[in-house]
């Protein structure tokens, strides 16, 4: 049997995808699944053994140059691409009208979740086969019980990523690390500098441990930049693509960060790992709670640096007790 999953965007989307992926592949490993996501997120369904090829669109590039003829194009050459597979179906997970779309792109039945399920109820009239979801819990359950419903299993008790890093000479980091996950794609969900600083400030001063910035654009490096201004064991790093940041974070001692697609990554990488959150609620969006990985914080209320140096401390012990 020959799935085409699509999830297009964003990184955090793909990534609670993943222990859905985990599952089918336990149920019916031979399945034969293809995923459907944007070009820039490619390299997260990459790291899932479970996943056989990967097709990609530019649907953000795409949409902004709909008058060039070289996107239509490109749009048709993505079109044949999917139908030539003849897959048995499509599997929808994100919901959206777009995602819908795109879908049908393989003239193939489409099923996903029903009009009080889907993000956008639209995009369900565009689904031959469609299921209910439970609205209101965690995006990562929401996946894997639309998954066990679509291929008729039970879902299992058992929740994992299944990623796999593989290895790179191209990251050199000085061991024990810790990273810091500063940047965010809005405001509101920053933490500030100066708590990142004291922070950064009570890590260095206890334990004998570098710690990693990464950064995605000029104003996150220049943030980077100022955190780690002054201390000889803080470093901003080098541009990354995914896997690298992936590999990374696999090597880290412990992780703080905002709400950010890296933090679900290095979550699902089952690094020890504190999420802070000051402007979301992390039981819709946080990542998955365990003895090593925790949420701080939630809507109008910002954690301080004392909770998130104990909570990161505790998740360290954690893991380091397994």
């Amino acid at each position: 049997m020959k799935i085409l999953l699509v999830r297009l965007s964003s990184m955090g989307d793909l990534i609670h995808t993943l222990p859905a992926v985990s599952d089918l592949a336990t149920a019916y490993p031979d399945v034969e699944l293809h995923w459907l996501c944007e070009a820039g997120f490619a390299d997260i369904a990459k790291l899932h053994p479970f996943v056989k090829k990967i097709h990609v669109m530019k649907w953000r590039y795409w949409r902004k140059h709909l008058t060039q003829k070289a996107v239509w194009q490109e749009i048709g050459r993505l079109k044949n691409d999917l139908q030539a597979e003849q897959f048995d179906f499509v599997l929808d997970s994100q919901g959206l009208v777009k995602s819908a779309v795109f879908a049908k792109m393989a003239a193939a039945p489409v099923k996903g979740l029903d009009w009080q399920s889907a993000r956008e109820p639209l995009a369900s009239l565009l689904y031959q086969n469609k299921f209910a979801v439970e609205v209101g819990r965690n995006a990562v359950w929401r996946n894997r019980k639309l998954f066990a419903q679509v291929f008729d299993y039970a879902l299992p008790e058992t929740l994992t990523f299944g990623l796999r890093v593989p290895k790179s000479e191209h990251i050199q980091a000085d061991k024990p690390y810790y990273v810091f996950l500063h940047a965010t794609s809005a405001e509101r969900k920053l933490w500030p500098v100066e708590h990142w600083r004291k922070l950064l400030a009570d890590l260095t001063q206890h334990q004998d441990c570098a710690v990693y910035l990464p950064w995605g654009n000029e104003s996150e490096r220049q943030r980077a930049q100022e955190i780690a201004a002054g201390f000889a064991k803080a470093a901003v790093c080098d541009k990354m693509n995914l896997i690298e940041a992936a590999q990374l974070l696999k090597g880290a001692q412990g992780v703080a960060g905002v709400d950010t697609g890296l933090l679900h990554l290095a979550n699902a990488l089952d690094c020890p790992l504190v999420g802070i959150y000051t402007d979301t609620d992390p039981h819709k969006t946080g990542i998955q709670p365990s003895a090593w990985a925790k949420n701080l914080g939630n809507i109008g209320s910002v954690p301080s640096v004392q909770e998130v140096y104990a909570g990161l401390a505790a998740c360290v012990a954690a893991k380091e007790a397994v």
